[in-house]
């Protein structure tokens, strides 16, 4: 290889480094920084295909994808003095990265130190203005939404934007939580004993109008019973009485049969009387009856 050919190539491949040194491209999901010097000459710069000076610039990129972060859990009073304990996260992108760089170094450490700081302070500040209830029940909403603007403030400062703060559990501290448990197991108890008391009496009262109800309607079905039975008796009577009247002497033959039915029903039954007795009066008569041929 003659010198001219390696002229070339060396005239070559330093165009190549020299070029490679020239270009740089930004991805969508990033932010770049232009130095020369160690001093920024250029931040805001669009996604895609770029040019710098060899040596002399220099670039830097950032992750412009929204960061997570979590919270470590903690205690925060409210108004009441009661602890609750409190997880949340913190969703953030980097916006301005000059800003970003100059402040925080560049360093996603160093802006998570100072967000989770401002973060703990805002969310310390919301909880100590209000009760257990309204954390619990219906401020939540409220608190994420005003500790996001207080916090982004300060973030707009170093170069971020605080995108969304969640908080993700609220508990209450588990000494409280005992406490409040209790409380709200005897309070269910009372109530429902309350309904197991108004029941019993409802079912009293129930029982009450249905014996009442019964007797009632026990009352007008023996008066009617027995209101058929005289119409009963006094229609039989009415009949007997008919009946016998056409034959006076037949009647008392009848009676005085019965009665010696009714007396006589058991061999065991004994009846002393005077054998004239008017109880042995058809015993005593005699009359002989001619039956007449037809």
């Amino acid at each position: 290889m003659n010198n001219k050919m390696k002229a070339i190539l060396v005239v070559s491949v330093l165009s190549v480094f020299i070029v490679a040194n020239s270009i740089y491209i930004v991805d969508e999901r990033e932010k770049a920084l232009v130095f020369q010097f160690g001093r920024i000459v250029k931040s805001d710069i669009d996604p895609g295909l770029h040019f710098k000076l060899p040596f002399i610039n220099n670039v830097r990129k950032f992750d412009a994808r929204v960061q997570t972060m979590d919270q470590e859990e903690e205690s925060y009073l409210t108004i009441e003095k009661k602890n609750l304990i409190v997880d949340a996260f913190v969703k953030w992108k980097v916006s301005d990265p000059a800003k970003f760089y100059v402040t925080v170094g560049g360093l996603i450490s160093n802006a998570r130190a100072r967000l989770a700081q401002r973060v703990n302070d805002s969310l310390r500040q919301n909880f100590g203005r209000r009760t257990v209830k309204d954390v619990i029940s219906g401020d939540r909403v409220t608190i994420m939404n005003t500790v996001r603007d207080a916090v982004n403030e300060e973030a707009v400062e170093i170069g971020v934007e605080v995108v969304d703060v969640r908080l993700k559990r609220v508990d209450l501290d588990p000494q409280v939580s005992d406490s409040v448990y209790s409380r709200m197991e005897a309070e269910r108890e009372r109530v429902a004993n309350d309904f197991r008391a108004k029941g019993a009496e409802t079912a009293e009262k129930i029982r009450a109008d249905a014996d009442r109800q019964a007797q009632i309607i026990q009352a007008n079905a023996y008066r009617e019973s027995e209101k058929i039975r005289g119409e009963g008796d006094a229609e039989a009577t009415a009949i007997y009485a008919t009946a016998f009247g056409k034959d006076r002497e037949f009647y008392n033959l009848f009676r005085s049969l019965n009665a010696y039915r009714n007396t006589f029903n058991n061999k065991s039954d004994l009846l002393i009387i005077e054998p004239d007795s008017e109880f042995f009066k058809y015993f005593n008569q005699s009359e002989s009856v001619q039956v007449q041929p037809q």
